[in-house]
């Protein structure tokens, strides 16, 4: 099943119920950008950007997804501001379900064949201790570049939906949905806290199509001369009651004044509205990238699971 075709919308689907059974089970077994709303906001984004051919192979246990790999292989990205991004290297985003662990040699020989003779990189769980193993025996390596000050690895957080602050904007400020704000609103709002970035429109009407992807749950921060000055979408997992924010971010313009903190709290109260007791959101964990980490932490979210970043040097078999 191995080729450069899309991940169709039926895939994804069988993607993010794994996502949603390792949750049910292991939640902290669930590897970077495999987690229910993180497929689907990259997933989503994806179907607009350059590299979308992406080789990806699934495994069945009858009728029932019980693992799968997704590789990124070099490529160029194209920015709004006009500028280029060149990936020189492989990476692979997995799964595979802890009763069916064996299957992570099959993994890692079709990511070693698939980026054959290309730096092949890859995120999996360090609480995997069964699955590292596996991928130092095929010759994998301890990423000590991502593993520094500022290193690119992520942790998961979570926090149970309890004894949740009201949130406070400052005067003039507010809440809207992307259902309220628009597709226009909705996409300046992001292109503005990420620039440069490859997103569109194209890539929001992708994004809206994704399953799991509510309006209602997709929250900003309006400012007074009404710029769209902060947003998050919110991914409501409901087979296990929890949700997650993917992305979250704030205008250069209007960092430290408090929306991001305030909107955070607002779409918790959201969330648990629609069902859900428990949130979770990933940041950057390298010690160079506090910011991110001391908001979340700041509103009583803590380190569920973290990335073990691993290397193989191209042309290494």
């Amino acid at each position: 099943m191995t080729d450069v075709e899309l991940v169709t919308a039926a895939e994804l689907r069988l993607m993010q119920g794994l996502a949603q059974r390792v949750t049910a089970v292991r939640p902290e077994l669930v590897n970077a950008e495999a987690m229910f709303g993180e497929l689907a906001w990259n997933w989503g984004k994806g179907q607009a950007a350059d590299d979308t051919g992406r080789p990806r192979r699934l495994w069945f246990s009858g009728d029932e997804l019980v693992a799968w790999g997704w590789a990124r292989l070099p490529h160029r990205v194209r920015r709004n501001d006009g500028s280029v991004k060149d990936n020189t290297e492989a990476c692979l985003t997995y799964q595979v379900h802890p009763d069916h662990a064996g299957l992570i040699d099959e993994v890692i020989d079709w990511y070693d064949g698939t980026a054959a003779g290309i730096e092949r990189t890859v995120m999996p769980s360090a609480s995997d201790e069964a699955a590292l193993k596996r991928w130092v025996a095929h010759g994998y390596e301890t990423d000590s570049a991502a593993l520094g000050d500022t290193g690119s690895w992520t942790q998961l957080n979570e926090r149970h939906l309890t004894d949740l602050e009201q949130p406070v904007l400052p005067e003039g400020f507010s809440f809207r949905t992307a259902d309220e704000a628009g597709p226009e609103a909705a996409v300046q709002a992001h292109l503005d806290a990420w620039a440069p970035s490859a997103y569109t429109a194209d890539s929001y009407a992708n994004v809206r199509r994704t399953p799991g992807y509510r309006g209602d749950l997709h929250i900003l921060v309006e400012a007074p001369d009404g710029t769209m000055a902060s947003s998050t979408i919110m991914w409501l997992d409901e087979a296990n009651s929890t949700a997650e924010f993917e992305p979250v971010g704030t205008h250069p313009e209007y960092r430290r004044q408090g929306l991001a903190r305030a909107m955070l709290l607002h779409g918790m109260h959201r969330a648990r509205a629609s069902g859900a007791t428990h949130m979770t959101v990933a940041c950057l964990g390298a010690p160079g990238h506090p910011r991110a980490r001391g908001l979340y932490y700041g509103l009583g979210f803590r380190e569920l699971s973290r990335d073990a970043p691993l290397v193989k040097a191209g042309g290494v078999g």
